[in-house]
């Protein structure tokens, strides 16, 4: 019963409806990973005065997470192709959960980083499954619309974070931003046992590359630490320019040790795909542009006197937009629209709003309307790419599929971050023009990461048919 996928009941598995059971279930992990991405850095100040510790040493608090995640998405992907979607996302939610009752117990800081990293695992196996056992439950015509909605609900997490984590810190403490995934994660767990379909289609595995995980551990590390130093942090230029070298060493080491391998971690292979590598950039991309105003926006605002509050509420016009979309354009677009075109016009709309932004001055009320257009336009992009690229990978790969596009997902997050810290960083501390100024450069230069997803958005399938 522990090692074995055990099948739902009768009475669900043979509902014409069952799939929507499975994406809904699905949609506690996405929702929980997002929720937890946005809500543990509203705890940093209390964590400072609980363990009397520098901001540096707090920010590993998420750091470690990420890193863990970043490092694990891609091998758990791989292991679950081999073992069950189904297995490793239940013992993914059993880490999770407990590492977050952990993190609410945790008696230090360094206590709470190594807690951190415990549940980053349990992360890595719910989010390298998600969008597989989404892919692979759905009918082949319903695969966008479960994508989206399950797209809407990381939006949905990521756009309650900062009011849930703000209401949580301010009445019963800190300790109750991690406290709080343990009910949901609960039933969750429960669901996911009986209306999560078994793995159909296996790609077995008779020996694991840990060579290969260990240089793509390095790499992704390597590459994270690197943005964030350049972002920053206080080290110097010959340290940066050594994590940078470092993550490009440590990522051919991977392609060689890949090539060589008699079972290699990833098969790369499936990156000639036609629509596999163009798609991940474009989702690097895509993510980029979402996180980068969630990280810009508030700090622009709060500089020019808004209330946090009021902050909170124009930043979730962004995540509200892209959820509306991601659900909604199934009803309101023709069905001869196709991937490819909803990736054009939803990066249409995102250049657009992008360049509208930098050139107008902030303004809690205007922003609030350009950042749900804006989320509009990402929230017509997202699924549609990730559909395209997720067709594009064997079913019996699709663990593997999920992992690369959940790996981008997360770069593409630490890189939004970094270009916003970074503009910031260069910009006069407490004064507000020049991080007005610094803000519309990075708008700009997102409209243009946008352009490139979009040029870069994938044509045709691996079969060589239209993306439909």
């Amino acid at each position: 019963m522990l090692v074995r996928e055990r099948p739902r009941p009768k009475a669900i598995r043979n509902r014409p409806d069952a799939w929507w059971f499975a994406v809904a279930t699905v949609c506690f992990g996405a929702f929980m990973g997002q929720l937890d991405a946005s809500i543990v850095t509203l705890t940093y100040h209390s964590l400072r005065v609980q363990f009397d510790a520098p901001l540096a040493g707090v920010e590993w608090v998420s750091l470690a997470y990420l890193l863990t995640l970043v490092a694990l998405l891609v091998p758990v992907g791989r292991l679950a192709d081999a073992r069950g979607r189904k297995l490793f996302y239940l013992y993914g939610f059993v880490a999770f959960t407990a590492a977050s009752a952990a993190c609410g117990l945790a008696p230090s800081l360094g206590a709470l980083i190594g807690f951190r990293v415990v549940q980053a695992v349990g992360a890595a196996m719910l989010q390298a499954n998600s969008v597989a056992l989404v892919a692979t439950s759905a009918p082949p015509e319903r695969m966008r619309t479960a994508l989206g909605v399950q797209a809407a609900a990381q939006a949905l997490g990521l756009a309650l974070g900062p009011t849930v984590g703000a209401a949580l810190v301010a009445t019963v403490g800190w300790r109750w931003v991690f406290g709080i995934n343990v009910p949901i994660g609960v039933v969750a767990l429960v669901a996911g046992h009986f209306l999560l379909p078994r793995t159909r289609s296996r790609n077995p595995v008779s020996e694991f590359d840990w060579w290969g995980l260990a240089w793509l551990a390095i790499a992704t590390t390597s590459l994270l630490l690197g943005v964030s130093a350049a972002s920053g942090l206080p080290l110097p230029p010959w340290a940066v320019a050594g994590l940078f070298a470092a993550a490009v060493a440590a990522g051919l080491a991977f392609v060689l040790r890949q090539r060589r391998a008699r079972v290699p971690l990833l098969d790369l292979g499936l990156l000639r795909l036609p629509a596999v590598s163009p798609g991940l950039i474009g989702a690097l991309c895509g993510y980029l542009v979402l996180f980068g105003p969630l990280v810009l926006v508030p700090i622009v605002l709060v500089r020019a006197g808004c209330s946090e509050v009021l902050t909170g509420l124009v930043v979730s016009a962004l995540p509200a937009g892209f959820a509306l979309a991601a659900t909604g354009a199934e009803r309101l677009l023709p069905r001869s629209v196709t991937d490819r075109g909803r990736c054009l016009l939803g990066a249409v709309i995102a250049v657009g709003v992008l360049v509208s932004m930098a050139l107008v001055p902030v303004a809690a009320g205007g922003t609030a309307l350009l950042l749900a257009l804006l989320g509009v336009g990402l929230g017509l992009f997202t699924p549609a790419n990730n559909t395209l690229i997720m067709r594009a990978f064997p079913v019996a790969a699709a663990g593997t599929g999920g992992g690369l596009v959940n790996m981008t997902r997360s770069l593409g997050t630490a890189l939004g971050v970094a270009l916003v810290t970074l503009a910031l960083h260069l910009a006069p501390a407490g004064s507000v023009a020049p991080a007005a100024h610094s803000a519309a450069r990075v708008l700009l230069i997102a409209a243009g990461v946008m352009l490139l997803a979009a040029w870069l958005s994938p044509r045709r399938t691996a079969k060589g048919t239209d993306a439909e």
